[in-house]
């Protein structure tokens, strides 16, 4: 795996991955930023729920689980001095489907996190990382939407 990071100016840069898929990257304004793009550390918490989420998903889908809906919701903690690295991270899954089993869920998100998420597990090394999940299910959700008038 390769990636490329060239400095645009101030604290902006751009980051190219090497499957050709390009990110700015910035910093804060108070740090020479103009608030252009996402800042680095950001982009390694974002990282960590497509890690955990693509797992989960592939994990669920093997599993025949009918998911619909993913979304993960992660909040971090970071140390007050430097270097600030991650001492926290929570990982909040939202999973909406038809009848999804909570226990299939439960493992796959284990499964993600103890053996298949690299960046779960290389974040883990400095910050504790836990994690939930809530299930919603997809038709109560839509049952609940009052049809346009």
């Amino acid at each position: 795996m390769k990636a490329r990071v060239k400095w645009i100016e101030g604290a902006a840069m751009l980051g190219e991955a090497g499957s050709g898929h390009a990110v700015v990257m910035d910093g804060p304004p108070e740090l020479g930023g103009r608030n252009i793009g996402v800042r680095p550390m950001e982009m390694l918490l974002m990282g960590l729920g497509g890690c955990t989420q693509f797992d989960v998903l592939l994990i669920l889908s093997k599993a025949r689980q009918a998911v619909t809906d993913c979304v993960v919701e992660l909040t971090a903690e970071r140390a007050e001095t430097d270097p600030k690295v991650f001492t926290a991270i929570h990982v909040h899954f939202i999973l909406t489907g038809r009848g999804l089993d909570p226990q299939r869920v439960e493992r796959a998100i284990k499964l993600s996190a103890e053996k298949y998420c690299s960046a779960s597990i290389m974040l883990g090394a400095t910050a504790t990382v836990t994690h939930d999940f809530e299930i919603r299910d997809r038709d109560a959700a839509l049952a609940s939407v009052e049809p346009e008038r």
